[in-house]
């Protein structure tokens, strides 16, 4: 990068420390430090909603599963709309004039301790090995603009993180939250123009995306109902709905959002924000992916875009099968060069489309027979998608672009890991510190323990982040690791708020069944994660019925 990407950078950076730092006043007390004592307006808390789930991950994995995979990933959000709308008449009037710290506060008044307990345990599990993805994500961009260890880059983008997050606790996450979505924005927008400048003279972006179409980029819906496919019409409208009911209902770092809220429209709004703007907003994110694609069609990139475990390759006993690889992919981009140019000049040629798919073929057989090689060569679970737009921004974005760009990156990851580190800590403070270990206390010790929760989690997420960067799309590895928990953990508030006749004992049993359905299902069938939502919750509300009846319902629970 030059002197004046590292400018931009460096003054992003020192503006959200600053930013954050300053937002400590009125954080003297426990609910101005967790909930902002219930006062921010809907626009700021539906900003904030957005920028938690757009992390660095969506700008860095989603462009990259663009490329890899065309539109059809949009599929994944399409429940979410019909999410919100459900949860914006329940969920947030019941919470709200609850008058809660967190949500599973709610389940010890509704059931008992040990449902509350082990609910919060598996949010506090599940969203400290996502967060650890979100924190994976930016660090891949530096470690490639930076040439550094990835321990150092790890570090690099969460201490600034965790030192405005223990200072200035949720007013801090939310202001920072409204300024952080304009860069990224600003940034998306960015490499969307730039990409279409750099097509070839005499394409349009229609002959663009037509080319990219032969190949299925362009396809965005699945009309098939198949369990084992991934992203279908169906696993989005369904599977989503339920992911997205119990991430935005039963997600602690996305019910603390809408809780700041001062009143329930406000809150409701805020929702509201994302059901109109999600969608349009991922479709344009893929859409970079897409462009990504066409651009790489006629500007020669790397055989692999992760470089990182390459040069072991290159000077190991496998080396020459590894250039005789990259001789080949060579020959086989020229050609595939040549098809796409005849393709979008012959639009509607049959002959012209069939010779581009064949050369496309041969291109992606020859990248999978190498990343084949290194996986074997280095004993890694080796993954090129995440590397795909890092490489494209370093190597082609023009001067000041570059450091727009990691500056957005660093604003996704930065608003995400906030969030939810002020979210761990509230769970951990208000679920396990406060209910188990200290019951009682002035509000200014526990603030401090939330302070010192908020440092610990952050230190427990740059750790595993080092070993998240294997795990292929990271994209999909957050939603995975969210899927294995979020449906049973979305069931136990379906017998909570929706059906009377449960009580503590089925509640606690249907998570422990729920749980072990999911496991048993991801472990032994083919099922897409999407649909675990689905079965999680399921099994949760069928057993917690089961067995609250077995137990005699509420009332014998209260006697």
């Amino acid at each position: 990068m030059s002197w004046i990407d590292w400018i931009v950078v460096g003054a992003y950076l020192t503006w959200m420390v600053w930013d954050g730092v300053r937002m400590s006043r009125n954080t003297t007390e426990l609910e101005g430090y967790l909930l902002a004592s219930r006062s921010l307006p809907w626009w700021a808390v539906g900003l904030s909603v957005m920028a938690t789930q757009l992390s660095a991950i969506t700008m860095v994995s989603t462009t990259g599963q663009g490329y890899a995979e065309g539109m059809k990933f949009v599929q994944f959000y399409f429940g979410l709309p019909l999410a919100m709308i459900v949860l914006a008449v329940t969920v947030v009037p019941f919470f709200t004039r609850a008058r809660v710290y967190t949500a599973y506060e709610y389940l010890e008044q509704r059931f008992d301790l040990k449902t509350r307990t082990l609910t919060a345990f598996l949010f506090l599990v599940s969203r400290g090995l996502s967060c650890s993805v979100v924190v994976a994500a930016p660090s891949l961009i530096l470690s490639i603009v930076l040439g550094w260890n990835l321990t150092l880059t790890v570090l690099l983008i969460g201490v600034p993180t965790v030192i405005y997050t223990i200072v200035g606790g949720v007013q801090a996450v939310t202001w920072t939250d409204v300024k952080q979505m304009v860069i990224i924005i600003l940034g998306v927008l960015a490499a969307v123009v730039i990409l279409i400048l750099g097509l070839p003279d005499g394409m349009s972006l229609g002959q663009a995306l037509h080319v990219a179409g032969a190949v299925g980029k362009t396809q965005a819906l699945d009309f098939r109902f198949d369990l084992t496919e991934r992203y279908t019409l169906w696993s989005g409208l369904i599977g989503g709905m339920f992911l997205s009911m119990a991430y935005f209902g039963c997600d602690q770092s996305q019910v603390q959002r809408y809780l700041t809220a001062k009143s329930v429209k406000e809150g409701r709004q805020s929702l509201f924000m994302s059901a109109y703007f999600k969608i349009p907003l991922q479709a344009l994110i893929l859409l970079t992916g897409v462009l990504m694609f066409v651009f790489f069609l006629f500007n020669k990139g790397p055989m692999l875009f992760n470089r990182a475990p390459l040069e072991s390759v290159q000077t190991g006993p496998r080396a020459a099968e590894y250039q005789a690889l990259d001789e080949e992919y060579g020959r086989a981009f020229e050609t595939r060069k040549s098809a796409a140019q005849a393709l979008a000049s012959a639009v509607d040629n049959t002959d012209a489309k069939a010779a581009f798919t064949k050369a496309d073929a041969d291109v992606r057989g020859v990248r999978q027979r190498a990343t084949k090689l290194v996986r074997e060569a280095t004993n890694t679970q080796y993954a090129d998608v995440n590397f795909v737009f890092p490489s494209f921004v370093v190597t082609y974005m023009p001067i000041g672009f570059v450091g727009l760009i990691i500056a957005a990156i660093f604003a996704a990851a930065m608003s995400s890991i906030a969030a939810e580190l002020n979210a761990l800590a509230t769970a951990t403070v208000i679920d396990v510190y406060k209910r188990h270990i200290k019951p009682t206390g002035a509000d200014s010790h526990y603030l401090m323990v939330s302070k010192w929760a908020t440092g610990l989690w952050g230190l427990f997420v740059c750790v595993m982040a080092i070993y998240a960067v294997q795990l292929g799309s990271l994209i999909e590895v957050v939603n995975r690791y969210g899927s294995y928990f979020y449906g049973s953990i979305l069931g136990v508030f379906v017998l909570a708020i929706g059906l009377k006749r449960a009580n503590g004992h089925g509640a606690f049993a249907g998570l422990v069944v729920g749980m072990t359905t999911v496991w048993l299902v991801a472990t032994f069938t083919r099922v897409e994660f999407l649909w675990l939502n689905v079965v999680g919750a399921v099994a949760v509300t069928v057993a917690g019925l089961v067995v609250s009846e077995l137990t005699g319902g509420p009332r014998r629970q209260a006697a």
